[in-house]
């Protein structure tokens, strides 16, 4: 993991190319224009969704052919997707594009809360008034979006998602590829467990179980899978 030690972190000053040609992508790159060093060259999503060669006024191209048009040695990617398929498509296409030589942007906006020595992983996003407390760690490849407050002692593992205006208490442990909907309160020293799916609102006070989805005060497991009801 790197070390935070400002308000953004900036591994190099490559451009970026953001994946995707929706609204995750319009904010991500909204913000990386606005509230950063980094500048955006263009985008980048799957063939079978590239229906125009422009987005936002950028080149917009082939996940498949990216490297023809902007290549791993000068180009740097951000993944901003959400969480769908209990994050497995965000997943699936970082791991594709590490394998293929990339490196990636991480994002801290500077109206979030942030400490020193923050460890934070790449293909990051964290956005406005996010706090996140001394001790706190988040993993590769996570979103934390705007209001959520990761408590001291935290840790994000890769691949999760956090909702806006999340709550978390201390020594919370979210696993691999997690997701923590809008609101939820989560009990000190609870792990959510890996591909747990958190409804918004929920107040979790004791740990989940893999794959599962959990809504309401208290939370209870209900019957879904969690990639068939993040689908």
């Amino acid at each position: 993991m790197n070390k935070q030690t400002g308000s953004k972190i900036v591994k190099d000053g490559r451009p970026v190319i953001v994946f995707g040609n929706l609204l995750s992508a319009s904010l991500a790159s909204y913000c990386l224009m606005n509230d950063s060093p980094l500048q955006v060259a263009g985008f980048t999503v799957d063939d079978a969704y590239l229906t125009s060669n422009t987005f936002e006024g950028l080149p917009l191209v082939s996940f498949e052919e990216l490297d023809n048009f902007f290549p791993p040695d000068d180009y740097q990617l951000l993944i901003p997707m959400g969480y769908q398929q209990i994050n497995s498509v965000r997943r699936t296409r970082y791991e594709q594009a590490k394998q293929r030589g990339y490196k990636f942007a991480t994002y801290v906006s500077s109206r979030a809360s942030v400490w020193p020595n923050l460890e934070i992983g790449d293909n990051v996003l964290i956005y406005e008034h996010a706090i996140i407390q001394p001790f706190a760690k988040i993993g590769n490849n996570c979103i934390v979006r705007s209001g959520a407050h990761v408590s001291h002692h935290c840790t994000v593992e890769d691949h999760s998602f956090i909702a806006a205006e999340v709550a978390m208490g201390g020594e919370v442990r979210i696993r691999e590829q997690a997701f923590v909907g809008i609101g939820a309160v989560l009990r000190d020293r609870v792990t959510i467990a890996k591909r747990s799916l958190i409804g918004a609102g929920a107040a979790v006070v004791k740990d989940t179980e893999e794959d599962c989805v959990y809504v309401g005060n208290p939370a209870r497991k209900t019957g879904a899978m969690s990639k068939e009801a993040s689908s």
